[in-house]
């Protein structure tokens, strides 16, 4: 499983992912306006290492960039689409793997129009099933500026334990900013199936 090369092969073709409401898929050219929708807003990057989009030509340049990542297998995101509407609303993913440990960071961002309706946990949670079923991986973290409740909520839902504030671990925004770590193993997510509970 976890051979030389393994994880380039298995996202240069990034398979879908679906949920009740959702599809998790490539990042196409064509979400380009639906992306920069929400990238372009100063209050979705504040916390994040990314600052907003200037322009629509700038989001479409990126995900251009993206499609050479995918094709040679080290990117590791998807789009969140709505199977209803086919529109995208935001991306989640893996912003880390460390296949000699067996662990992975994840990581998401969400359109503010679509907050507050469980679409950023329903995502979560197909990524981490592909994590721990499909990867075979033994640990996923997720890690958010101290401020960012909405973000730690949604770590909160899907089952992911606190373990802990690293000081000072990112500089984001012009500031060095504490930083809250949360995980959750593969024993815990096998656990949490057995029980029939969301993880």
């Amino acid at each position: 499983m976890f051979r030389s090369g393994w994880l380039s092969n298995l996202f240069k073709k990034i398979p879908d992912l679906t949920t009740e409401r959702l599809i998790l898929r490539k990042i196409r050219l064509t979400d380009a306006p639906d992306m920069y929708e929400y990238s372009k807003d100063p209050d979705v990057t504040k916390f994040l290492l990314w600052d907003p989009h200037p322009n629509v030509e700038h989001t479409r340049n990126y995900i251009d960039y993206l499609q050479d990542r995918y094709r040679d297998g080290k990117y590791y995101d998807w789009a969140v689409v709505i199977r209803s509407t086919g529109k995208m609303i935001g991306t989640c993913g893996f912003s880390a793997v460390y296949p000699d440990h067996r662990s992975a960071e994840v990581g998401y961002v969400l359109n503010p129009a679509f907050r507050g309706q469980g679409y950023a946990g329903e995502a979560l949670c197909a990524v981490m099933e592909f994590a721990f079923r499909r990867m075979a991986l033994n640990r996923v973290e997720a890690r958010c500026v101290v401020e960012n409740e909405p973000s730690e909520r949604v770590m909160q839902k899907v089952g992911m334990q606190f373990e802990g504030i690293a000081r000072s671990a990112l500089f984001v925004k012009g500031a060095f900013r504490d930083i809250k770590v949360y995980s959750m193993l593969r024993e815990e997510f096998l656990q949490s199936k057995q029980k029939s509970k969301p993880f």
